[in-house]
């Protein structure tokens, strides 16, 4: 239960004097619907009415506040134009503009003869300055409630910045002070205040040194929220220690005969991950293994191997895909193999229906069927297993952290092995994965070429279109992959329709078109076309991001090259090359490229080694993006920035660790304030775990 001391900050929007619907709903789009997410939206800049010259003295475009005489009111003509209000200082006039003011309300404000402490940006007008509506408009005994620096904070369309900062303060006023979970010898060392202090300053900063990300409140704010993380995930990984594992070791034959089948040796990585998983197999405790890879460092066998150690010791062993396109791709690898040990592998897939689906039940239930390949829909309800002691999930990011834990459900003390070819900065595998061990496939199998990565700008469009057309006739295969327009599948599909209608117009048949917005067997029969040859150009948007293999494709187009993050172009790079001829990557740029873009099409070029272009990509474009949007597996970060805060990472696990150590049921005076932490950064499933076990 959470505790009655945060229930203020957990109250909606809507709770605040002055927050009706309308503002209430533009305050949830900008910033969240709850006291909680307004503490957290922290200001991006600062309006600073420090400036305070003469008229004369004045600078065009400066933010300025005046002490000014006023002189006289010159309403327009017609209502249409602005009403003139004249003043003065020793130095000079100045004339403030308003338009559609009424008469009434800028006499009150502005009385003639009386002084007026004014703040808005200097304009010049036919040579004279002015302001147009300022900001502040105060008498001179009123100026100490003048904010002369103001936080400015994110906003949305129809939120003006007065409400919403308002509407701040009014959850900060509800902020209560809290238990200090940190220990005092780490403030004292960083010189870190306590979080209500460091809460309230971070939103009040005095220059633009306080927004940065180094500055001391808000390195305070952002060890909190790493040491809610990495405590979450040690309490998720102890609980998960407890449950008794089993002890899988078969006996090597089925691994042997499939080793002696592959058409190349095993890399020094590969068997040096296969070793430390089924050491973990071997262990009374459950396996709880992330194994990273980079594209085409062989995780599938790595995978295979595992599996097949369960079925050698007599029980099943199943693998969960993200789409059903890599499903099916599992099952056309996998299965051959399988095949020439007498072993069956069930594909199973959320198209699959009626009398066939319920034989393939039928066959995971009796254990008649060993292994199974699928989509989450393995996860369902009506899916059950004879004894499956082995969860292989591929490309984890794409679920959550609790459905890895559902497919384990399945079985009895199921061990899981979680596989990713996206490969993952250091310091993201430590706040995403903090609950699993971790392999590393860090080299390539003998023979992969190196791809040939080259840069161009989409000016050169109609020679790219030419150079295919060449590229046919000696019988390459072809991607050409759409860029990103938007936060839009419905705009990327417009795209890839686009480009897909003017290559057949230039190029004539063969070439084929693949989106996510196609009708399953729609999509399997366009990529089976494409496999086959009968197509040799495929337009395609991301959905061929992930483990499609076609071996006879050697080159890839990124269109608009800019719009991608550098881990995806990795990926995408990744689908080709992959047979027996040399791949290439055409990146196409519009010009002009800003900063970033560039950076990052120079390392794309320079380096073809996914951990080195994932650092580099967690640097130049910070964690929310490193593995696409809107992936569910990372922890989303309200206050600490990854790409900033790496040392602060490695403090919150050491610190989390130690924490484990002393005080595993959090029973202390510290423990117990660290369970409000807990709750505050909404780590409530954590706290479930205290008492399992």
């Amino acid at each position: 239960m959470r505790p009655d001391i945060l229930f203020p900050l957990f109250r909606p929007v809507l709770s605040l004097k002055g927050v009706g619907q309308r503002i209430g709903k533009l305050i949830e789009t900008a910033a969240g619907g709850r006291l909680l997410d307004l503490c957290w939206h922290l200001p991006r800049g600062i309006v600073d009415r420090r400036y305070r010259p003469s008229v004369a003295e004045a600078r065009e475009g400066a933010l300025a506040t005046l002490t000014l005489e006023v002189v006289e009111h010159q309403p327009g003509p017609t209502p249409r134009l602005p009403t003139r209000v004249i003043c003065r200082d020793e130095t000079g006039f100045l004339t403030l503009v308003f338009f559609r003011a009424k008469g009434d309300y800028l006499a009150r404000m502005l009385p003639p003869g009386e002084t007026r402490v004014v703040s808005g940006t200097v304009q010049m007008f036919q040579g004279a300055p002015q302001i147009v509506h300022p900001d502040h408009i105060l008498a001179p005994d009123e100026l100490d409630s003048l904010p002369l620096v103001e936080p400015v904070y994110g906003a949305t369309a129809g939120l003006t910045p007065r409400p919403l900062a308002r509407a701040v303060r009014g959850a900060l006023d509800a902020a209560p002070e809290l238990p200090e979970w940190l220990q005092t010898s780490l403030l004292t060392t960083h010189g870190w205040p306590g979080w209500h202090e460091a809460l309230i300053r971070a939103h009040a900063p005095e220059g633009l040194a306080d927004l940065a990300p180094d500055a001391t409140v808000r390195q305070r704010l952002a060890y909190d929220e790493l040491l809610a993380n990495q405590l979450a995930l040690m309490l998720v990984r102890a609980a998960a220690r407890r449950r008794k594992g089993r002890v899988l070791a078969g006996d090597g034959a089925l691994r042997a005969a499939m080793e002696a089948a592959l058409p190349f040796p095993l890399t020094g990585a590969q068997a040096r991950a296969i070793k430390e998983i089924l050491a973990d197999m071997a262990g009374p405790d459950r396996m709880l293994r992330l194994l990273q890879g980079d594209v085409g460092s062989g995780k599938t066998v790595v995978a295979l191997a595992a599996m097949l150690n369960a079925v050698e010791a007599g029980a099943q062993a199943a693998i969960m895909a993200p789409t059903e396109i890599l499903a099916r791709q599992h099952h056309a690898t996998i299965a051959p193999l399988l095949a020439k040990l007498d072993i069956r592998a069930e594909l199973l897939t959320g198209r699959d229906k009626g009398k066939a689906r319920e034989q393939a039940l039928g066959r995971l239930a009796s254990g008649s069927a060993r292994i199974a390949i699928g989509t989450h829909a393995l996860f369902q309800d009506d899916v059950e297993f004879r004894d499956l002691a082995l969860a292989v999930i591929d490309e984890q990011h794409r679920f959550g952290v609790h459905q890895r834990l559902l497919l384990g459900e399945k079985g009895h003390n199921t061990d899981v092995l979680v596989m990713t070819a996206t490969p993952i900065p250091r310091t993201l595998t430590m706040t995403a994965y903090g609950d699993m061990d971790s392999s590393r496939l860090d080299e390539k199998p003998p023979g992969r070429a190196p791809i040939d990565t080259r840069a161009l700008p989409i000016s050169r469009l109609d020679d790219v279109i030419q150079g295919l057309g060449r590229a046919r006739a000696r019988g390459d295969r072809v991607y050409w992959v759409c860029p990103l327009v938007a936060e839009s599948e419905a705009l990327d599909v417009a795209a890839a329709e686009e480009r897909h209608g003017t290559l057949k117009s230039l190029l004539g048949e063969g070439v084929g078109l693949v989106h996510g917005r196609m009708r399953g067997p729609e999509k399997d029969r366009v990529m089976e076309s494409f496999r086959a040859g009968d197509i040799d150009i495929l337009v395609a948007t991301t959905v061929i991001e992930v483990g499609v293999d076609v071996p006879e494709a050697t080159i890839i187009v990124l269109e608009h090259a800019e719009r991608f993050g550098l881990a995806q172009m990795h990926q995408l790079r990744g689908r080709v090359g992959r047979g027996e001829r040399p791949g290439s990557c055409l990146l196409l740029y519009a010009e002009p490229l800003g900063e970033t873009a560039r950076a990052r099409l120079e390392i794309m070029r320079e380096s073809d080694d996914g951990f080195i272009i994932a650092e580099e990509d967690l640097r130049l474009r910070g964690a929310g993006e490193i593995l696409g949007t809107r992936q569910s597996g990372l922890p989303t970060f309200h206050l600490a920035d990854i790409a900033f805060h790496q040392d602060l990472m490695a403090m919150a696990r050491d610190d989390a660790r130690m924490i484990m150590e002393t005080d595993p049921k959090l029973a202390s005076e510290r423990g117990a304030a660290l369970r409000v932490l807990l709750y505050l950064f909404e780590r409530d499933a954590a706290i479930a775990y205290l008492g399992s076990g």
